[in-house]
């Protein structure tokens, strides 16, 4: 039996990136998905990739709707709902994020919005529908570890820090609450991951080798979607069904390596 057999799993930004690695590995693993993207053709090239065990809708995941009408989907047509992976946010630098000198309040309530309220939003509609199923269920968050390892030279987004080590205590204060309900909410925390959003990054040479000695394993190199897959099927798989409440950072060695410049 593979680890995610019949799991019914819904993915807030599982269309491009993470997201959409994770959501093929949950169907290698026996599970059926719904994976929600901004993007419609992002939404429909993903689909087609889920060998026919899952489907695509588009959405804002900052929109209080978009999470809602994901989980209903889900136990519409695949007949209930049993997981969440929100993997949604991004950089807010196009906003006005930055260092706090320069931040604006528009960067900065972007910034807020796209990682935190998101993801906020999307695990009050599973919470919701974990207690109306009343069976219990699993949540995953995606933070970063920039939440709590920050890199001032290279990675200096102060609002996006802020709202990724708000994941942290949001994820560990509602594991709290639910856990007698049978809910289990846990976090990962990567760092450089080669997804479209750090395309500043890895076109930066400077960067790049900054990385190489800032992520030392495997002979120093910038993360690869798949590198989480495992830990994501853990945490929605009944097999960490003792487990919540906790924050496993995957990041190649960059919390303990200081990096050459």
């Amino acid at each position: 039996m593979n680890w995610l057999t019949d799991k019914r799993i819904v993915i807030i930004g599982g269309t491009t990136g993470m997201g959409l690695s994770a959501a093929q590995a949950f169907v290698r693993e026996g599970a059926r998905v719904v994976v929600v993207g901004r993007n419609p053709e992002s939404c429909t090239a993903a689909e087609a990739q889920l060998d026919g065990n899952g489907l695509a809708m588009s959405g804002d995941a900052a929109d209080p709707k978009t999470a809602v009408t994901a989980i209903d989907l889900c136990q519409n047509i695949f007949g209930g709902f049993d997981g969440l992976y929100h993997v949604a946010g991004g950089s807010g630098r196009r906003f006005g994020d930055g260092p706090l000198h320069e931040l604006t309040i528009e960067g900065w309530n972007a910034t807020i919005q796209l990682n935190i309220t998101s993801l906020m939003l999307s695990n009050q509609a599973a919470v919701r529908a974990f207690r109306e199923q009343g069976q219990g269920g699993a949540i995953l968050n995606m933070g970063s570890v920039l939440g709590y390892s920050p890199s001032p030279k290279h990675f200096v987004t102060h609002s996006y820090a802020a709202a990724k080590s708000a994941v942290i205590g949001f994820t560990r204060s509602i594991a709290a609450y639910y856990a007698a309900d049978n809910i289990r909410v846990n976090a990962l925390l990567p760092a450089l991951v080669e997804t479209p959003m750090s395309q500043r990054a890895t076109t930066d040479d400077a960067i790049m080798s900054f990385v190489k000695t800032k992520q030392p394993l495997e002979g120093g190199r910038i993360g690869q979607p798949d590198d989480l897959d495992g830990a994501a099927v853990y945490f929605l798989s009944d097999q960490s069904r003792f487990t919540t409440g906790q924050i496993l950072t995957i990041d190649g060695g960059w919390d303990l390596s200081e990096g050459q410049y």
